[in-house]
């Protein structure tokens, strides 16, 4: 026959057993959360990238449709976007969308490609893109990043998949 000590105390290792995690297997867990969040945070980033690019491309065949439509009423296109009347919307970055009618432009204006040829007959259409920063060759680097309305319509997109 066993003796049983119902109210026995138990002391050393075997007292905490079930009852919660070591050191070691929280940091195990936090490093796991930490690789984690290193793959999904920037995979998630390029996600909003290429959203607010797809708007923006959205936002410039819109655009385009309102400029034919004043050529349609007016009988040419408008010298500015505003000329369109409001409302004019932003590009996903804040910036206003660009506009440049070739009978008033300047020398050196014309937006052009890598064989330096004019992107679009009568005028330009394009967002500065996420660096707010753009230069006439599309092959310059802080036009890289524009979204770009080409080819008269035939092209939408980021100007580094011209």
């Amino acid at each position: 026959m066993s003796v049983e000590r119902p109210n026995a105390v138990l002391s050393g290792p075997s007292r905490n057993r079930g009852r919660g995690f070591t050191l070691v297997e929280m940091a195990m867990a936090a490093a796991a959360l930490g690789l984690i969040a290193a793959i999904a945070v920037p995979s998630y980033g390029r996600v909003l990238e290429r959203q607010r690019i797809n708007q923006c491309a959205m936002d410039l065949r819109h655009l385009a449709l309102r400029i034919d439509h004043y050529r349609t009423q007016q009988g040419s296109i408008p010298n500015s976007l505003a000329d369109l009347g409001p409302p004019l919307p932003k590009d996903p970055w804040g910036q206003e969308y660009q506009f440049l009618n070739f009978d008033s432009a300047k020398a050196g204006e014309i937006r052009k490609d890598h064989n330096l040829h004019p992107l679009n007959s009568e005028f330009d259409l394009y967002s500065l893109g996420k660096d707010g920063s753009s230069v006439p060759p599309l092959t310059g680097k802080p036009s890289r990043d524009d979204v770009i309305w080409a080819r008269d319509g035939g092209f939408v997109g980021l100007a580094a998949d011209y």
